[in-house]
């Protein structure tokens, strides 16, 4: 029997990213190599969701700043543990650990001019590949066609997270209506707001802190009409806990987000809006995925020739994109 490799993951810090990695790991597992992920705390759930990864182990990095004395202690502790190490962002402090802990193959791409840190280096692709094949590339091994992320819950930890919440299996629609990036990818707040009206069923308002504001403007006035209509759990939940909603939910309604990728990979029913960016690039990879994205649609005119155009607000005002997805379009699609 071969020896198995110890393998060091260094995860990307979006969720979104990170779901995207899972068909590299799950290569990685079927040819024998020990996983154990690197992450930062509000990923590391993600990679708890992939049972090819055998520990993951919390980063206590913030964002920005080298913080070169906590890689470097956390590097000493990591000394001879692992045979290699994949470096999944391009930055050059991400390749700093697995150099410090002098990991023997340190795999990745080319990045911020990481030449001395990686002893195994892709070229940077010149044009946007899907990022299912940027991170499958990794493994050495050409791209499989349709590979997809793949996501595990344990039924236990749903179980328990509906039970704290009073909540059913398939009794709820989640809503993310939040986008990190900016507004130019969030479909408007009074657009939601209409829709949770003409639902027959619950609604879970999913999302982080910063977007708790957001998702009240959607439950307030659905609420006055339709009591109870609305759940606003922006900010007040785990990543844990907002995946066990998720894969629980009858279907989920997103933008271009982190948590739209968590439902694809969960296997979800979804309806994916698109705005700003482009579904070509990185769109969620399900049978179960519906995707509304004006670009495409023959049928509305004037064309979108402003789209994708990849910025946080719209260039010309107008955000046409997404202003004119109508609340009854999605139910349709729903």
């Amino acid at each position: 029997m071969p020896t198995t490799v110890a393998s060091l993951i260094i995860a990307p810090q979006w969720i979104g990213d990170a779901v995207m990695t899972e068909p590299l790991l799950r290569r990685l597992h079927a040819r024998g190599e020990r996983l154990t992920v690197g992450a930062l705390p509000w990923v590391a759930p993600v990679y708890r969701a992939m049972p090819q990864v055998a520990e993951v182990i919390e980063f206590p990095f913030a964002h920005g700043g080298l913080q070169f004395k906590a890689r470097r202690s956390i590097a000493r502790r990591m000394a001879g543990q692992f045979g290699k190490a994949y470096v999944l962002p391009n930055s050059l402090k991400s390749a700093l650990l697995p150099f410090l802990a002098r990991i023997p193959e340190r795999i990745g791409y080319l990045g911020e001019t990481r030449i001395g840190l990686l002893t195994h280096r892709l070229q940077n692709p010149k044009n946007k590949p899907p990022m299912v094949a940027f991170y499958s590339a990794l493994s050495g091994q050409a791209d499989v066609l349709g590979d997809r992320p793949q996501l595990h819950m344990d039924a236990a930890q749903v179980q328990a997270t509906l039970d704290g919440l009073a909540l059913q299996s398939g009794g709820y629609v989640v809503f993310a209506p939040g986008a990190e990036y900016g507004p130019a990818k969030r479909w408007p707040a009074a657009h939601f707001a209409e829709l949770a009206a003409k639902l027959d069923v619950s609604v879970v308002l999913l999302g982080s802190g910063k977007e708790a504001a957001l998702c009240d403007e959607i439950a307030a006035p659905v609420n006055a009409a339709h009591p109870g209509r609305c759940l606003n759990l922006a900010g007040k939940t785990s990543l844990s806990q907002a995946l066990a909603l998720i894969a629980a939910s009858r279907s989920t309604v997103s933008n271009d987000s982190g948590l739209m990728h968590v439902a694809a990979a969960l296997g979800v029913p979804q309806v994916a809006i698109f705005g700003s960016s482009s579904p070509l690039h990185t769109p969620p990879l399900s049978d179960k995925a519906s995707v509304l994205w004006l670009k495409n649609d023959a049928a509305y005119q004037p064309p979108l020739d402003c789209a994708p155009c990849f910025e946080r607000t719209c260039p010309l005002g107008h955000t046409r994109c997404l202003n004119d997805i109508s609340a009854e379009r999605v139910l349709r699609a729903l």
